[in-house]
């Protein structure tokens, strides 16, 4: 009932969107919505901005310095240092700087330190004397070598993450375990390594790499540690035909590892009563196989927050077919999702459509939404509802698809060899190999630097 008042199906002034927030009826929504409204007055066209700095554009100016901070610092790729920033930020180098100093000391290289961080941002803000050093002294302490502390604290960073000095040295010896040859883990001694070892060697002999089982070993679950269940739940994956060089086979380990079979039943039988057949149950299981994580409550819940967005039961049950991680969306997100949309422009309807074709779209962060729809509208001219129609280009890389493409475009137009902007399912879906021959192969005698603005080696933002 309440969605009624969101999408309303025409397009939504500032001040339909401020009655929306406002509104009182459902005290659910009231707590779902209560920290969106700073995407809404940023999204509308009339909205003017604060004389002070708000707590969202200060945020705004801390993920942007981050940014920059990491690619300058590390040479992180923009798309990786963003995604770093929205989980730490910082407007000063100073305690960075020192994280950085204290893991080059310990001669970790670049990449190393990348590896570090993209699995713990949280350590660029805290204190490294407390945090990362003694952690680092302590493995030190206990025999390790400058050359394996770093090879193996960079491949398994989730090492340092660990509080105990016991569970810090128990990870690294597995690990060091894993890296050494076959025949040296076969010669292990420990009696409580026994069903790790053979566990290992049978995950090895399936295929299993190592940065997968890396991970497996420092699993709290531990899965590679059990004897009967570990079994039960290999073959269990194996006869489904998961990949075992794939992600999904280790995700569905963890998934049968750790829930009993009635209580997947009971997941499996939650799926079916909203309208999946038990073979589509498991080949959404297989696509992705935490499908199975959810409680019922939340499996119900995302359901109904669906289909209150508009879908009915038939297209709920398809888009769960399709992007089944959507299962995990929180109803938070998936009104802010609503909100950044219309906020944008788009009419209930057009919503509807782009999550339907791309239900991908409904996860996408607020401002690359924004970002990627100001620039294909405002700077390319496409209609709104044409970025409706092809949703799928809301998900390509600005900096390394979108922009390289479109300034092919640019140029063509500005030397009148093109005399409209071509179809964006053109411009942006075709081939690559497609592309380069009607825009950039075509017109090279006359324009022989479209080559390296399609490679991305001149890119213009404006």
């Amino acid at each position: 009932m309440y969605y009624s008042l969101i999408l309303h199906g025409r397009r939504r002034s500032s001040h339909e969107l401020r009655q929306w927030r406002n509104w009182r009826a459902a005290p659910m929504v009231n707590l779902l919505l209560q920290n969106a409204s700073a995407f809404t007055e940023s999204f509308s066209s009339v909205a003017t901005a604060p004389a002070n700095l708000c707590p969202e554009d200060d945020e705004r100016r801390r993920k942007s310095f981050t940014v920059s901070y990491l690619i300058d610092s590390l040479g992180l790729t923009t798309k990786l240092a963003e995604s770093i920033s929205m989980k730490a930020n910082f407007e000063e180098k100073g305690n960075p700087d020192s994280v950085l100093k204290l893991l080059r000391s310990y001669g970790f290289t670049d990449s190393q330190i990348s590896s570090i961080i993209t699995t713990y941002p949280k350590f660029l803000v805290e204190n490294p004397e407390k945090s990362l050093s003694a952690k680092l002294h302590f493995l030190k302490l206990n025999g390790a070598s400058r050359s394996e502390l770093t090879e193996i604290v960079s491949k398994v960073p989730k090492i340092l993450g660990k509080r105990r000095e016991k569970w810090i040295i128990n990870y690294y010896d597995y690990v060091k375990d894993i890296l050494q040859d076959q025949d040296k883990i076969f010669k292990s001694t420990k009696k409580k390594d026994t069903n790790r070892t053979r566990n290992v060697s049978v995950l090895r002999e399936l295929g299993v790499p190592e940065r997968l089982l890396l991970n497996l070993l420092i699993s709290r679950a531990k899965p590679v540690c059990g004897k009967e269940k570990f079994e039960e739940s290999v073959k269990k994956i194996v006869e489904m035909g998961f990949d075992p060089t794939s992600p999904k086979f280790v995700s569905a380990l963890y998934v049968f590892y750790e829930l009993s079979d009635e209580t997947i039943e009971q997941k499996v039988n939650a799926y079916q009563k909203l309208g999946l057949s038990e073979n589509e149950v498991w080949a959404v299981f297989k696509k992705w196989p935490f499908s199975l994580k959810y409680s019922e409550k939340k499996i119900i819940q995302t359901f109904e927050t669906l289909k209150r967005c508009g879908l009915t039961e038939e297209e709920v049950v398809a888009m769960v077919k399709r992007y089944p991680e959507c299962v995990g969306t929180s109803e938070e997100k998936i009104v802010k999702s609503i909100e950044t949309f219309l906020g944008l422009g788009f009419t209930k309807d057009e919503f509807m459509m782009i999550i339907k074709r791309h239900p991908q779209c409904i996860g996408l962060a607020a401002d690359t939404v924004k970002k990627k729809t100001e620039f294909l509208v405002k700077t390319m001219g496409w209609p709104i509802k044409v970025v409706a129609s092809t949703p799928i280009v809301l998900g390509f890389s600005l900096e390394k698809f979108i922009f390289p493409r479109c300034n092919v475009i640019k140029a063509l137009m500005s030397k009148g060899l093109i005399g409209e902007i071509p179809p964006i399912s053109t411009v942006l879906t075709s081939p690559k190999l497609k592309f380069s021959k009607i825009f950039v192969e075509k017109h090279e005698d006359v324009l022989p630097e479209l080559h390296s603005i399609f490679t991305g080696d001149c890119i213009s933002k404006e």
